[in-house]
């Protein structure tokens, strides 16, 4: 049985409800008295009704109307009316098949922040123009309130009323291929947000009693209504919508690699023919998932994490994992991909974290410097700019762009941006209070916020002037320049010898500097070194510098 509406040819529509818990369930269609759905087995239950697309309707259990959990477009927010979709769009670009994986350079971008589907459509110029190759939309499903970061969605089907219509996703995204851009988007898989969440309600076997997660009670994806519910959803956005590729949030939540596994293949059998790509977030550091046919990446956390520490000397918190021996660490991430392989983790209370990855490709990792999380979750949301050295902070971004691992940058940080990234929600009453008062308490444990009155600093999550002032001013020039001359060469002298690459080796030449190699497809050999210390040593002399700056970093291609 699918989920959610099916428009027929003879101008009906098929409605589906999972309700295995419901007694009776009753279906209202534009304000039309309810009328009863027709039980079927395992808990389904279904109604053919006249309903062309634009129809409004919702479904009735006892004395409670909810909107359809697989709806496609909603009215008046995730308590209002669904919306039968339409799903008839004409594609400017209908034979684009996207681009390898090698060639990938993400922009990570929060559809609210920058004005909607629209507003990011006319900015995609600027970034192709700046070396970038795809964009990476954070969650578009619709969640309570008219402002947050997404991750806190409740109908996974449906756009995000103010960010746009599905048809201007669908525009943004066949402008993109026309630009020659890709675009993937991030889904959250391993959890349902607190505002809206009917599903409980009427299938509780949605989700497993014995699992939870730091955001709710863990999705029971080991039930075939619950597995079809999220794969089908993920066909969805890479059908439907001709998306790119998708970014998995924190599967560690989900703890099911056999789903995992499972997904991906079925994702990759339905199309073919074309580049699709599927990246993982994964605390667990599962190498196996990454295995050739599965997904293609993960995010580096350990790359950002050991970096972070040499560029700032933070080292609280999860920081802590990489505060000794930080050119160490560094150096296995730039050989092996994660630092983390099966050693004990003092932010897991102990708990071994990690496989070994020393066997897998570079483009294995995604590489970051700052994502929505690393700054967002900062308590006043501040970017490196603003914590680190700009000598270090062009070091580390060279490191980035030019180094074999798929470079990620979070919107704002191609021009040097500094206006903070801050966490903002769209709660009312009680959760608001709870969601203000919950994340005050997180950082009492850091020195900064151990007062009161440093703790009442922290920007209230759903003041509208907390989504304001998170909207990217401009940046400088000079930074401008310094991203876009990276890309230049990362296109010109790597990318075109990316697929293929392995390590060589990484070898710590200092306290906080390491020279790496990797042997490029042609044979090449690509070395950096960088030196991240308050005094840097001098580094080794290059035959033909590709790039250097500040006599921290180089980087040169030999025969």
């Amino acid at each position: 049985m699918k989920w959610g509406p099916e428009p027929l040819a003879d101008g009906t529509t098929r409605f589906r409800l999972w309700a295995p818990d419901a007694p009776a369930v009753a279906i209202e269609v534009d304000g039309d008295p309810p009328q009863p759905m027709e039980p079927g087995p395992d808990g389904w239950y279904a109604r053919v009704l006249p309903a062309a697309p634009g129809t409004r309707y919702r479904f009735r259990i006892g004395d409670t109307t909810v909107p359809d959990p697989a709806s496609r477009r909603q009215s008046g927010g995730v308590h209002g009316w669904s919306v039968v979709p339409d799903t008839a769009y004409d594609w400017q670009h209908p034979t684009w098949r996207g681009r390898p994986w090698h060639e990938t350079v993400l922009l990570e971008v929060h559809a609210g922040i920058l004005g909607g589907f629209a507003a990011i459509t006319a900015r995609l110029p600027e970034w192709k123009a700046a070396g970038i190759t795809a964009i990476e939309l954070m969650p578009v499903a619709a969640f309570g309130g008219t402002r947050g970061w997404g991750y806190d969605g409740v109908l996974p089907y449906a756009v995000h009323e103010s960010y746009g219509t599905p048809d201007e996703l669908k525009a943004l995204v066949d402008a993109a291929h026309g630009h020659g851009l890709s675009v993937f988007l991030d889904v959250v898989y391993n959890h349902f947000g607190p505002d809206g969440n009917y599903i409980g309600r009427y299938a509780a076997d949605f989700f497993d009693p014995d699992v939870h997660t730091p955001w709710g009670g863990a999705v029971a994806v080991a039930r075939d209504p619950v597995a079809r519910f999220f794969v089908d959803n993920a066909r969805m956005w890479l059908d439907e919508y001709r998306l790119d590729g998708l970014r998995f949030d924190a599967v560690h939540a989900i703890a099911d690699p056999l789903f995992l596994d499972a997904m991906a293949a079925e994702l990759r059998a339905a199309l073919p023919d074309r580049h699709v790509h599927l990246v993982l977030e994964n605390e667990g550091n599962d190498a196996p998932r990454l295995a050739p046919g599965r997904y293609d990446a993960q995010w580096n956390d350990d790359f950002h994490n050991v970096l972070h520490v040499l560029l700032t000397g933070e080292t609280s918190a999860y920081y802590a994992d990489f505060a000794d021996r930080p050119a160490q660490r560094l150096a296995r991430c730039l050989s092996e991909g994660f630092i983390y392989q099966g050693e004990a983790s003092a932010n897991h209370d102990g708990a071994r974290r990690g496989t070994p990855s020393a066997h897998l490709s570079p483009t294995a990792f995604v590489a970051f410097l700052q994502n929505h999380d690393q700054i967002g979750n900062r308590a006043l949301g501040e970017r490196l700019i603003a914590l680190a050295d700009p000598a270090k902070l062009r070091a580390a971004t060279a490191l980035l762009l030019l180094c074999p691992q798929i470079p990620l940058l979070f919107m704002g940080e191609e021009e040097g941006s500094d206006t903070p990234f801050l966490f903002f929600t769209d709660f009312h009453d009680d959760l608001a209070d709870a969601v203000r008062e919950g994340r005050r308490r997180e950082f009492a444990k850091f020195a900064a916020f151990a007062d009161p009155d440093a703790r009442a600093r922290i920007p209230d999550p759903n003041a509208a002037d907390t989504f304001e002032r998170s909207r990217p001013r401009p940046g400088t020039a000079t930074w401008r320049a310094l991203y876009r001359d990276l890309l230049t060469l990362r296109h010109r002298h790597l990318i075109p010898r990316l697929a293929g690459a392995v390590s060589i080796d990484a070898v710590v030449t200092g306290p906080a500097a390491v020279v790496a190699r990797w042997r490029l497809a042609d044979g090449a050999i690509l070395t950096i070194a960088i030196d991240l210390a308050d005094t840097p040593a001098p580094l080794p002399l290059a035959p033909a510098p590709l790039f250097a700056t500040d006599d921290r970093f180089v980087a040169w291609i030999a025969p």
